[in-house]
């Protein structure tokens, strides 16, 4: 079992950069001092239901990447999804539904319309579902002096978008291939540590909220939890 875990916690590693997610441990109170991480109060989200905490593309807890958190309507419900990278794929693979898109600005933590955020794009910050880190501002001054210290590229959100569009593929590609290995581990943690269940699951949100609320793996948290729910969204 130490093996599993450590494999899971390695594997999250290659997927997410140095993201994280979760308490009670060490090595998640180190991942809850990730830049885009803030405490779970000074999160604002503004979609609802059991899985509201997760975002509905990859299953990351929002908070922990809450610095690069964007929202839109999909139809006649909000979405939030943890990055600008689960944004774009949810959207180009449902034809460009989502609409309002709005982005949460560094600076405030507040969520402001896209359309007129600059962002910073390829600062030396590790970005979210992406080699390529994207953060957004509501004063282009403090992008400016965000770009100064740590590096990167001062784009409007239009060509910031076009560029998240460009290199989804090769990163859908990369994250699919180290999820699949991650919902491998997740599978034999289940089998080992938690209670069965024939439910079938949308995504790996809704299985994270649903092992989270029965308590059918114990108080499972963190990248365990993600390797879990990664296995029970996609079987």
């Amino acid at each position: 079992m130490k093996k599993i875990i450590t494999g899971v916690l390695i594997l999250s590693s290659l997927v997410f950069g140095a993201m994280g997610e979760g308490k009670g441990n060490p090595q998640d109170a180190k991942q809850m001092k990730m830049f885009q991480s803030v405490d779970m109060n000074k999160a604002t989200i503004m979609q609802g239901g059991n899985a509201k905490m997760f975002c509905p593309a990859c299953g990351m807890n929002l908070a922990m990447f809450y610095k690069t958190n964007h929202a839109a309507h999909n139809g006649d419900h909000v979405e939030q999804y943890c990055s600008l990278h689960c944004l774009v794929e949810t959207n180009m693979k449902n034809k460009g539904i989502l609409k309002d898109i709005i982005v949460v600005d560094v600076t405030t933590l507040e969520f402001i319309d896209a359309r007129t955020a600059t962002y910073v794009v390829g600062s030396s910050k590790k970005g979210t579902m992406s080699m390529v880190s994207k953060y957004a501002f509501a004063k282009k001054e403090d992008a400016e002096n965000f770009a100064k210290k740590f590096g990167g590229k001062v784009e409007n959100f239009e060509e910031t978008y076009k560029i998240a569009s460009n290199s989804l593929e090769k990163e859908m590609k990369m994250i699919a291939k180290k999820q699949a290995m991650m919902a491998k581990k997740g599978e034999m943690m289940y089998n080992k540590m938690c209670k069965k269940t024939d439910i079938k699951f949308n995504s790996t949100a809704e299985a994270k909220a649903y092992v989270q609320s029965s308590k059918i793996c114990g108080d499972m948290k963190g990248k365990k939890l993600q390797a879990v729910g990664l296995y029970l969204g996609k079987r």
